[in-house]
């Protein structure tokens, strides 16, 4: 509970400004976030599915993206302010199914949803309760789609685990988040009986890269997903797996 207490506490402090703290307000940040929501919308349609669950929507950065594909979602933040914050930004959007709640104990029957989804969230929960609650309200041959900060990234490694780092506000840590593992989240996954699991690492594109360098860094990250090994250390990990 005290690390739930900080979270809240965190969001309140950077509630106005949540999206430069977090990286997506800058030009590179940009590119980043439309980028997951493309990989989460186009992985969700190809299913068919359309009732969706948003975990941590925040200040709606990427719950906006997934309505104006035609999505029906749902979304939930433990954060009150912060959901506050994505009413006021994306007033008149048509967001409507907000719930403020814990991720460990959600509002939601059993089986509510046909896919489960998020950005950089699950690297702030204790993972395993959070994993069988969304394993509870995701349907039978639902989907759990998350984008997650990479823990093989020689730059989160650091950032994630050397506390005078991860103090710095700049940063917008707190002091419980952390990063995955590919293989950890593999075997995580499997502990909780999901299947077709698939763990994708991808984007070399920081979000503090300078607008000029942008083209040429993205170009290059492209060809580096491509390459045995070298892919192992990009930034984040997209995780993929059915009920």
């Amino acid at each position: 509970m005290q690390n739930k207490q900080k979270e809240i506490e965190h969001d309140q402090k950077i509630k106005e400004d949540a999206e430069f703290f977090w990286g997506w307000a800058t030009p590179a940040g940009k590119l980043r976030a439309e980028r997951r929501s493309n990989m989460i919308i186009s992985r969700v349609k190809s299913r068919g599915f359309s009732r969706v669950l948003e975990i941590g929507s925040g200040t709606g950065i990427f719950t906006e993206s997934f309505c104006e594909a035609g999505l029906d979602v749902y979304g939930v933040d433990i954060s009150f302010d912060l959901l506050k914050e994505l009413k006021i930004k994306h007033s008149g959007k048509n967001i409507l199914n907000l719930s403020v709640a814990d991720v460990e104990n959600m509002p939601y029957c059993d089986g509510s949803f046909d896919a489960v989804v998020g950005v950089c969230v699950l690297h702030h929960f204790d993972i395993v309760p959070a994993l069988t609650e969304i394993s509870r309200v995701l349907k039978e041959g639902g989907i759990f789609l998350f984008s997650e900060p990479n823990m093989m990234n020689p730059q989160l490694a650091l950032q994630k685990n050397i506390r005078p780092i991860k103090r710095l506000s700049i940063l917008g840590e707190t002091e419980g988040e952390t990063a995955f593992f590919k293989w950890q989240m593999k075997n995580l996954l499997k502990t909780m009986s999901f299947k077709e699991i698939s763990i994708m690492p991808f984007d070399f594109l920081h979000p503090w890269t300078p607008k000029l360098l942008i083209p040429f860094v993205e170009k290059l990250g492209f060809c580096l997903e491509k390459i045995p090994l070298l892919k192992e250390i990009a930034g984040s990990l997209l995780i993929r797996a059915v009920k």
